[in-house]
């Protein structure tokens, strides 16, 4: 049985710091190579996710691995002690992709054909690929069948009179791959079961790896929702693995703020916590990149060493709570988003860039639609939420009020830290700083009725009892720096509103 990594590296643009080795202000380009070789020796991580979903990405990875870093990988074998996964893009989704889906699977032999040179034995240098938005059962084979029948299959296709494929090229190896669904929106979310077992009947993997968004569904749907459809994801993953005898290993996309996840290198006992039964977290940029990197390696060795701890199945009553909860708290939610969206999307084009991101269409948090609103990356949106004083994480909390004891019960029940994550985000508020929006310049302008309901939410965190520290120094240069920020834009110093917009991320040591 192969290693299921504990930890994946992955090329999030969150980090507000950044590494002395990048040549720009961004990883693009030979940085990224480099950092995934940084991912493996330095950092200890046991995987990386190699990203073509949305982003310019390098095709020749592994040739440049084994080349320029041969002296590390001849003794950590990739595709055995350590891995390199790729994130495609859907073709479904992203129609101007749709070729990049196809390069990207192309590129596989290619990698096992330079490792098996290199390692002097066949090595499947790349043997998974994670495919996003997944909805469908049908996405999964879609893209195990492309590269059986196309990409591996071509072999036997003749080009003249006994002359094959197979002949120009030399054969294809290896002859299938390992498909790893992500599952983002609240719909597929919640029916991940039958995504599965529609896949599992068809492929008959001996394992399988399944990848849970937290992000995403927390952008879409509020913080309290993406943390209970994680739950029912992870309990309906279990389940349906039970009942199928497949062993099945769930992978958490956590990042470093409380509403992306609370993972970063002061937190992770308490995300290990929050999520039984998960085999691999995904440790993003901010994580490596805005702490010590003593204190990151030490956290990612902490997650190498642990041990996977034992899932939670919901009952049907307890899951039936749990959605009844999220759906009254994500109409809350949506429509104070709605009043927000102005600000936001201002905003997320003053924010750095950090990698070379393409515009990419999909759900609501991707160049997302939602009531005739779009919004940016759930990065820059929370980045922008921050930086006006909300964080994003109370919007939507005065649904708690009305809750009956036992939802409260499933509530408190499923999502561990919900009070100490509440506590974390609540620190960054800026009453000042939200009090003054109605009266912004029309950029930054929200309505009245949007203030509103964001107080409620806030008067919520007093009558729920949440227990916030007095500021310290950090969240007090926070709420100065939102307050310049405010000023700046009012009076189109836009360089000024950028830097700031900088010094908050590092502040928060990430910028969403």
């Amino acid at each position: 049985m192969r290693i299921i990594p504990r930890t994946m590296c992955t090329q999030h643009p969150d980090y507000a710091n950044v590494p002395q080795w990048v040549v720009n202000d961004f990883i693009k380009g030979d940085d990224e190579v480099y950092e995934a070789y940084m991912n493996y020796s330095i950092y200890d991580c046991q995987e990386t996710m190699w990203d073509f979903e949305g982003k310019d990405v390098d095709i020749y990875v592994v040739r440049k691995l084994l080349e320029n870093y041969g002296g590390f990988f001849i003794n950590k074998v990739l595709g055995e002690d350590i891995y390199l996964t790729y994130r495609l893009p859907n073709p479904n989704v992203e129609a101007s992709d749709r070729k990049i889906f196809a390069e990207a699977l192309e590129t596989i032999p290619m990698a096992y054909d330079l490792a098996r040179v290199f390692y002097g034995k066949p090595v499947k240098a790349i043997f998974e690929v994670i495919f996003p938005l997944t909805s469908s059962s049908r996405d999964l084979i879609m893209t195990l069948r492309y590269y059986e029948r196309i990409v591996a299959g071509k072999c036997s296709v003749e080009l003249d009179d006994g002359l094959k494929v197979s002949d120009v090229i030399g054969e294809v190896e290896p002859k299938t791959i390992e498909v790893i669904p992500l599952v983002e929106d609240m719909e597929s979310l919640v029916r991940i079961d039958s995504i599965i077992e529609g896949y599992v009947k068809v492929a008959k993997p001996q394992y399988l790896r399944v990848f849970i968004a937290r992000s995403d569904p927390a952008m879409n749907y509020g913080l309290i929702p993406a943390v209970l459809l994680a739950k029912i994801a992870l309990s309906r993953v279990y389940a349906i693995g039970n009942s199928l005898g497949l062993s099945i290993y769930p992978i958490i996309g956590v990042g470093p703020t409380p509403f992306r996840g609370n993972f970063n290198p002061r937190n992770v006992n308490n995300t290990l916590k929050e999520y039984p039964g998960v085999y691999t977290f995904t440790v993003q940029s901010a994580f490596r990149y805005d702490y010590p990197v003593d204190n990151a390696k030490d956290a990612i060795n902490l997650i190498n060493n642990s041990k996977p701890t034992e899932p939670v199945i919901l009952s049907s009553d307890e899951e039936e709570l749990a959605l009844t909860i999220i759906r009254q708290y994500t109409d809350r939610y949506q429509a104070e988003v709605e009043g927000l969206a102005n600000a936001v999307n201002y905003i997320a084009q003053l924010l750095p860039p950090r990698r070379t991101r393409r515009l990419h269409i999909g759900l609501f948090g991707y160049g997302r639609g939602f009531r005739g609103v779009t919004l940016p990356r759930a990065i820059a949106f929370v980045g922008a939420l921050y930086s006006i004083g909300i964080p994003p994480e109370i919007l939507g909390l005065s649904t708690l009020l009305k809750l009956n004891e036992r939802q409260w019960g499933v509530l408190e029940g499923n999502y561990v830290n919900l009070w100490s994550d509440l506590s974390d985000a609540a620190q960054y508020i800026c009453m000042e700083c939200i009090e003054q929006l109605p009266s912004m310049k029309s950029e930054l302008r929200v309505s009245k009725e949007t203030i509103a309901m964001v107080l409620e939410d806030i008067k919520a965190i007093d009558e729920l009892g949440v227990k916030v520290s007095s500021p310290g120094f950090e969240q007090r240069k926070h709420a100065l720096l939102t307050k310049l920020f405010l000023e700046s834009v009012n009076n189109s110093y836009i360089n000024d509103a950028k830097a700031y917009l900088l010094d908050m991320a590092k502040v928060r040591r990430a910028i969403g």
